[in-house]
């Protein structure tokens, strides 16, 4: 794909974390005591071609932990809570995130969202909505911590809340909603203001009859076209104003003239390069074979422009261990040519005509190759490969067709043959714990930040399908992945037939979705607000262009400001996509407390903590997550709160749920510092909630935990959730349990036999194996197709596969199910709900009286 996409929005920073994290909210431009206008516009776009080498580290020294931490570095062991003695609480009296989601479902469940009202805060992306966009962009695609943003630098730091906006700039619309408008200027472009360049937008107010126009951001004076020209009515609106999606709308895109392009060309459509590592490991396991087999009828689904027949993509192969072997796949062949390149070191593509073809054009002679694959290396016992030369391959074959693309690269072990990116096993458990644990999770530099420089330069985004038996340096392997804008895929120990359709599934959804190339996100804000930091899977080379070799419909940004994109589509065509979002301003902080998004809040706090623990120790980043907290709900308290008794916990509706969502991320496998739990897991999470969106984060840090035992078989909906504890697990009962990366299916010691027998068709849990079933048949009964309902409706909404792990109460397996019951204590350190809520509640008093 190829085309800018953008979006602009506007809003201020705020100072409320003396200390916080980096790119927590800074202090705000311009004079701190001047107002800012009301209808200050947020708004964000995505746009440009030039690519810049980085420079310096990625992420930013975070300053230390407030005042007042809590002794024993609480959550992460079981250390004494700081503060007198709590009385006990009813479990049921503490704020319950299920109610919140519960209560906003039955309240906005099935509306029309409208977007018309500036300011106004969503419905929660747990809640079924459509959106009509008219005006602002879509929740779907932009979300804020706050819609309501304090007037005032002095307010901005006294509201104590981070001021940022998460943006998907390609999310999925779904089918019941409009597609985005596609608006065609010509040869003359979008229309842009002259002095801050922001695009056309509903906010632009257009005065001297409809000669000039004021921008919304800057305020700048332009004049107008001549064949832009329109009157205006009575109430100074164009005629035309529903006629022009960018006048209108809050979402759009422009078709880019050759300005936007790289060379002043049209860029050429994609490619898509598989890069198979053949070594004795994925021999074995029977991997290479499934891809192979899996890629003959996957190829047909490649995505397309709508209308289109076939695809423009055009598609290479690459399979190497320690050297690598290119394939000269063109449809005059008979058969296909190997050519081998085993000086790695000067790494080249063998040939030009031949390697990248058209699927439809070429298909006998790739399935021919695809036939011949397994058995040409069926007897190989090679198990060292490389890993760097692999990705530079595909940089150059991209070179060398101008052209943008992704590279599928499909490996099982640490790259240790003689190559440049050679990598060794720095897996230290003992430095868990100590100053020294942050060195686990810096990738290695050198070769691979070279890497991915040449990779965004070249919009070559790398998507990376490990398939490790031990450790594999996830941190420095997903490194040019997670600059790249690529997705990093992990299946441990796999086996064909455990985890074979995982894979096959994951892998059909990356080939098949939505997805644009070299991108260029460009932020634009009103008078007063700037963006300072930005996070997700990108790379930056100064601190306004958030370039992205790709952006996907699964990949956000989260930054403090707002922003636009630009990028090319997969038939080649460079377009700007444009989301333009207004938020209120506010002199009172009750108004911006009641404009929260907690589940924003907790996107940008969970990133944010995962960039600095690279820089600081992860006592340090767990004690600053706890007072950030306390200070919030402090600063409310002292705020907004009526008086009350000093031993209540008072909490805003929006705020209810932050307490127990931050504790939910203090005791992730990423902050919470074991060494019971693998390095390259710890990792691998923290690169993935590094691109999520909000919706992701929710349910990674709140599982849905469902009762099946008392469903309705009749009804299509899914059961109610209850909260996320053992206390709500029955003995007589079977739950669900789902965060969007695992699946689990508990299975109560005392079911009632009929119902086992309804799903797995034993006579009783005792005839089924010790360590659980394996799988869950397909039965001809309704609590069988019930429940597989359920499964499949909740594996279609998430972004990644899910492997259902059956367990049995008080089996061994039933450990893993158990570190996702959030409210309680950590398996492996960390507070309950209940403890954390009392010790911020606490720590909340303490603060208010200091203030």
């Amino acid at each position: 794909m190829s085309g800018p996409y953008g979006a602009q929005m506007a809003g201020p920073q705020s100072g409320a974390f003396p200390g916080g994290f980096p790119g927590g909210p800074a202090q705000m431009a311009g004079p701190p005591q001047k107002k800012l206008d009301p209808d200050s516009i947020p708004s964000t776009v995505i746009t440009g071609n030039k690519w810049s080498p980085m420079s310096g580290p990625y992420g930013a020294q975070m300053a230390g932990p407030q005042s007042g931490a809590f002794p024993g570095g609480f959550p992460g062991g079981p250390a004494q809570m700081a503060g007198p003695p709590q009385k006990k609480l009813d479990p049921d009296s503490i704020p319950s995130t299920t109610q919140v989601i519960e209560d906003d479902q039955a309240k906005r469940g099935g509306q029309v969202y409208v977007t018309n009202i500036r300011g106004q805060v969503p419905p929660l992306v747990t809640t079924d909505f459509t959106v009509q966009d008219q005006g602002n962009a879509s929740p779907r695609f932009m979300r804020c911590t706050t819609y309501s943003f304090p007037s005032t630098a002095d307010l901005a730091k006294q509201c104590k809340v981070p001021l940022a906006a998460i943006i998907k700039p390609f999310a999925t619309v779904p089918k019941n909603e409009t597609p985005l408008y596609i608006v065609n200027h010509g040869e003359t472009g979008p229309i842009r203001c002259n002095r801050c360049k922001a695009y056309m937008c509903p906010y632009m107010q257009f005065i001297d009859g409809g000669r000039r126009y004021q921008c919304g951001f800057c305020s700048c004076v332009n004049e107008v076209p001549v064949q832009y020209f329109q009157h205006l009515d009575h109430t100074g609106r164009r005629m035309d104003l529903y006629e022009r999606p960018e006048l209108s709308l809050g979402s759009y895109e422009f078709i880019a003239t050759l300005d936007y392009c790289k060379n002043n060309k049209p860029p050429n459509p994609p490619a898509y390069i598989f890069m198979i590592d053949v070594s004795y490991n994925n021999i074995k396991s029977g991997l290479v074979k499934l891809i192979c087999e899996e890629l003959k009828t996957l190829l047909d689904r490649l995505p397309k422009e709508e209308g289109a027949e076939t695809s423009a993509i055009k598609v290479g192969f690459v399979t190497y261990n320690k050297i690598l072997h290119f394939y000269n796949v063109k449809s005059a062949l008979a058969q296909p040519q190997m050519m081998v390149v085993s000086d790695v070191a000067e790494m080249f593509v063998p040939l030009l005509d031949g390697f990248l073809v058209n699927f439809q054009e070429s298909r006998a002679v790739i399935n021919n190759l695809l036939e011949q694959i397994p058995d040409m290396f069926a007897d190989t016992n090679e198990s060292e490969t490389v890993f760097s030369p692999v990705i530079q391959a595909g940089v150059e074959a991209l070179k060398a067709a101008e052209c943008s693309g992704k590279l599928f690269i499909f490996q099982s072990s640490i790259p240790t043959a003689e190559a440049p990116g050679k990598l060794k096993n720095r897996d230290d458990l003992k430095l868990v714990g100590t100053e020294k644990e942050k060195t686990l999770f810096q990738p290695q530099r050198g070769v691979y930040e070279q890497l991915t420089k040449d990779c965004v330069a070249q919009g070559c985004c790398v998507d990376l399908f490990l398939f490790p038996n031990q450790f594999v340096d996830i941190a420095t392997m997903g490194d040019v992945p997670s600059h790249t804008s690529g997705s990093i895929y992990k299946y441990s120990n796999f086996q064909v037939e455990v985890n074979g359709q995982q894979f096959l599934s994951d892998l059909r959804r990356d080939v098949e979705k939505s997805i644009g190339f070299d991108a260029i996100m460009r932020v634009r804000t009103g008078t007063g607000f700037r963006a300072t930091d930005f996070f997700g899977a990108i790379y930056m080379n100064n601190t306004t262009d958030v370039e992205m070799a790709a952006v996907d419909c699964d990949k956000a940004v989260t930054m403090l400001g707002e922003n636009a994109v630009s990028n090319v589509h997969i038939g080649g065509q460079r377009r700007l996509r444009i989301h333009n979002l207004s938020l209120n301003c506010s002199s009172q902080l009750s108004e911006l407390y009641k404009s929260c998004e907690t589940d924003a809040l907790i996107n940008f706090f969970a990133k944010s903590a995962y960039r600095a623990m690279l820089n600081q120790p992860l006592k340090t980043v767990r004690e600053i997550l706890v007072n950030q907290t306390a200070h919030m709900l402090a600063c409310y308290r002292k705020n907004c709160a009526s008086p009350s008794s000093a031993s209540q916990v008072i909490l805003q509706l929006s705020f209810s749920r932050l307490p127990v969502y931050m504790n939910s991320l203090l005791k992730t496998s990423t902050l919470v510092g074991s060494t019971e739990l693998s390095t390259d897991d710890r990792a691998f999470h923290r690169l993935l909630v590094n691109a999520m969106g909000v919706e992701e984060t929710q349910v990674l840090l709140y599982p849905r935990l469902i009762p099946l035992h008392t469903m309705d078989v009749s009804s299509e909906a899914i059961p109610a959730p209850v909260r996320c504890s053992e206390e709500r697990l029955s003995e007589s009962g079977i739950f669900l349990l789902e965060n969007g990366l695992s699946v689990f299916l508990w299975l109560g010691q005392a079911c009632p036999p009929d119902l086992i027998q309804n799903l797995f068709n034993v006579p009783s849990l005792g005839h089924l194996s010790s360590e659980g079933p394996t799988s869950l048949p397909v039965l001809d009964n309704a609590h069988s197709r019930k429940i597989h309902s359920i499964i499949s409706s909740i594996l279609q909404r998430r972004t990644t596969s899910m492997k259902l792990l059956i367990v049995k109460q008080k089996d061994r397996s039933e450990m893993l199910f158990r570190q996702h019951l959030v409210e309680d204590k950590g398996l492996h350190g960390g507070a309950s709900y209940m403890d954390f809520l009392c010790y911020v509640h606490h720590e909340k008093s303490v603060q208010c009286l200091l203030n």
